[in-house]
């Protein structure tokens, strides 16, 4: 069966995220190693580090993955903030490395202005650097799907397909999949055959050997919206039948999903042990059907 989880805070340190992993019972999580709109972060305390690799191994916590900071845009046109995205990123490769995930997700970022082919092969570039400066760490690089908001690249599938490609290291990047961005890009999920063909366009451009990770997330707006808003499961556009046919599928029986739906609702209910269990209920129906 997939391993549910959820992006986790780590406020008040690292070990809080895995607390709070334990309360919800979950087998995966995801977490910025920093403050995700700041370019420093605090160096990584070596006595946090231990007590969070410790507990990675004491909850059996699979494929746990970070998210780079929203400020890194490995297609930016500007020279300078091309560089800083570059060492900014080679941070977040050390990060994750010395906290033990296996996973860093990063979105390919915006063109700008240069257009996109040029920004596709600035991220090639970008990527095939980090690797190359990196090449003893273990941690696997993951390109996200993007909704496609402004002149963001990521959210067609030929977008991922191109910069692995391009790539020298290509061999060493994956990709995450996020269900309300490629909803919001136009990739239908809502019925059973949406679905279907949603995934043979997939496997057909980027292969499904490359889908490493989920994030499991209903969408706020319409298919086609390019326009990334997540909701709760069951609660947007999307529907539930995409996410029953998502967590059934045995073709994903081994990968992690990760909630980034919202923390609370309107009364200031917890939402993430809600969407677990509608992933987990969706995954007894075909149990027991």
């Amino acid at each position: 069966m997939p391993y549910f989880g959820a992006h986790m805070s780590t406020a008040g340190g690292f070990h809080k995220a895995l607390e709070t992993a334990k309360q919800f019972g979950i087998q995966t999580l995801q977490l910025f190693t920093k403050n995700a709109n700041q370019w420093a972060g605090k160096p990584l305390n070596a006595e946090e580090v231990s007590r969070f690799r410790a507990g990675l191994r004491e909850l059996n916590i699979v494929a746990p993955t970070a998210h780079d900071s929203y400020l890194i845009n490995l297609a930016s046109p500007d020279d300078a903030l091309y560089q800083r995205s570059i060492e900014a990123f080679l941070i977040e490769v050390d990060r994750a490395e010395a906290l033990g995930l296996s996973y860093l997700v990063m979105h390919p970022g915006a063109h700008i202005t240069s257009g996109e082919e040029v920004g596709l092969a600035k991220v090639a570039r970008a990527l095939d650097f980090i690797l190359a400066q990196r090449s003893e760490c273990a941690v696997q690089v993951l390109l996200e799907t993007t909704a496609g908001q402004g002149s963001t690249l990521g959210y067609r599938f030929e977008h991922l397909a191109a910069i692995i490609t391009q790539m020298e290291h290509g061999a060493r990047v994956g990709v995450c999949l996020d269900t309300c961005h490629i909803f919001a890009a136009g990739y239908r999920l809502t019925t059973a055959a949406d679905y279907r063909a949603t995934f043979a366009e997939f496997d057909a451009v980027i292969g499904m050997g490359r889908l490493k990770l989920f994030h499991v997330n209903d969408s706020l707006k319409p298919c086609g919206s390019r326009v990334d808003r997540h909701a709760g499961l069951g609660q947007g556009h999307i529907g539930p039948e995409a996410f029953r046919l998502l967590v059934n599928d045995s073709r994903f029986a081994s990968l992690p999903m990760i909630l980034e739906t919202p923390k609370e609702n309107d009364a200031g209910e917890l939402m993430d042990p809600v969407n677990l269990a509608r992933l987990r209920g969706w995954l007894e129906l075909r149990r027991t059907g």
